[in-house]
């Protein structure tokens, strides 16, 4: 016997009228209403309209809500949302049939005042009404959305003040990054840290990608930099130091984040560079003779076994070699045929940039990926951080 399909009250009620209260929608039209003027009239001068009378001050206060809130939609947007503004008063004027004269009730039921009016085909008033509440539902998603913005805003000021920025000297060697968010923040970090007090001046430069993007990522990149700099201050080897932090990551975050992490620890007078690379795209190392290697994982993403072990590898960054770090937003960024970038356009690159120093090469890669994919937004952050040994 089949089921009788559901009467479409019961699926108004259970879907999209579920959840909802008298409460929510009084606040709809008193709080939200309220914060979204607010929000439209910042800046307008009250004091400046208290003499005018009430007819007028309610007209200026409406039309700075309308030029606020058309102002803040982008050109394309703009002009869409006049244009059908255009349209919708033309259908209205036109269901206009005539001039006439109307009734107003003033006060009781027994007074009336007389007053000429557009007399309306049936249904101009529901129409009117719905125009109405759309554009209020506009108006307050919009309002959401740009507080919202203004908020990332400063969450981006803040995460990029995490990062540290210009060119960092270590011995004769130079370090430089750049990064570049695909949304208002991202998950992609980088982070050069000296061992205060260290015998050798040993200096940790690190570079990893929070798997997914915008907010989720960003919080976890930032606990994931909180965490970093706290181990670094306990002087524990690279691969203690990259299983405590996975074990930390693993008992912090979601279940279905990882985080890809390349750890090096450079030694300035020597260029002894001591590495564990959990997941990360393999750093490249141009060597002063024109050749690059590639510095592979030596263990799996943080985040994913609590009990994953790290191996880590030593090698050296000699006079003229230049170790050159970075996301896979890099390599993986497409051209309108759908081709990526790759490590080989990176080293391509790279072979025709030998004179750059850090400072110049870093920004000079994002501008090249940005060529490459013909469109300066990308579905990915983009983060490069680079360090050079002078030549002798």
């Amino acid at each position: 016997m089949s089921k009788p399909k559901p009467h479409w009250i019961d699926t108004w009620s259970r879907g999209i009228a579920k959840d909802l209260t008298g409460e929510d929608l009084q606040r709809l039209f008193t709080h939200d209403t309220a914060d979204a003027y607010r929000f439209f009239t910042r800046g307008f001068d009250e004091e400046r309209i208290a003499g005018e009378p009430w007819w007028r001050r309610g007209l200026l206060r409406a039309r700075q809500v309308f030029v606020a809130f058309t102002l803040k939609l982008s050109p394309a947007r703009r002009s869409l949302y006049l244009i059908s503004l255009v349209i919708a008063l033309i259908g209205v004027v036109k269901l206009s049939r005539s001039w006439g004269r109307i009734d107003v009730p003033f006060g009781t039921p027994f007074f009336h005042v007389a007053m000429f009016a557009p007399q309306w085909a049936d249904g101009a008033f529901a129409l009117l009404v719905c125009i109405v509440l759309v554009n209020l539902l506009l108006l307050l998603e919009v309002a959401d959305r740009l507080s919202l913005k203004g908020e990332l805003e400063v969450a981006r000021e803040i995460q990029l003040a995490m990062l540290p920025t210009g060119t960092y000297k270590a011995g004769d060697a130079e370090i430089c990054g750049v990064t570049r968010p695909a949304n208002t923040v991202g998950g992609d970090f980088y982070d050069v840290l000296p061992l205060a007090g260290d015998a050798e001046d040993r200096v940790i430069v690190t570079i990893g990608d929070v798997a997914g993007k915008g907010s989720p990522a960003a919080l976890l990149m930032a606990l994931l930099l909180a965490v970093l700099r706290t181990l670094v201050d306990e002087r524990l080897e690279a691969c203690a130091l990259m299983a405590r932090l996975n074990r930390q990551i693993c008992r912090h975050t979601p279940g279905s984040r990882f985080i890809t992490l390349f750890y090096g620890l450079y030694t300035p007078s020597t260029g002894a560079l001591t590495y564990v690379n959990a997941g990360q795209n393999p750093p490249l190392v141009r060597r002063a003779n024109g050749t690059v290697e590639r510095l592979g994982a030596t263990g799996i993403a943080l985040g994913m076994f609590e009990a994953s072990e790290y191996e880590a590898v030593d090698t050296r960054i000699g006079p003229g070699d230049m170790l050159v770090m970075y996301s896979d937003g890099i390599t993986e960024a497409e051209n309108p045929a759908g081709e990526p970038f790759e490590e080989i356009g990176l080293e391509r690159f790279l072979a025709e940039r030998t004179g750059d120093t850090p400072a110049t090469l870093a920004p000079a890669i994002l501008r090249a990926v940005e060529a490459h994919a013909r469109d300066s937004r990308f579905t990915d952050d983009l983060t490069v951080l680079i360090l050079e040994r002078l030549p002798v």
